[in-house]
């Protein structure tokens, strides 16, 4: 049987931690960045996790069971 292949946009939006959490970027930071607040603007830094309901779909285009 053929290896699996990751799914290349995965591998390149999400980090896997040690721990094995999911890592992914916050939306919003791209553009219309003059109307919204500094502290919200801080607040895209801050890499969040991926959420329950997702996990699944996301460790699958990983690659990971």
């Amino acid at each position: 049987m053929p290896k699996q292949k990751t799914h290349s946009s995965a591998k390149k939006r999400f980090k896997v931690t040690a721990t094995g959490k999911l890592l992914r970027r916050k939306a919003g930071q791209a553009h219309k960045l003059e109307k919204k607040s500094a502290k919200e603007k801080r607040g895209f830094r801050q890499a969040d996790t991926v959420a329950k309901a997702n996990r699944e779909v996301v460790n699958k285009l990983l690659g990971r069971r």
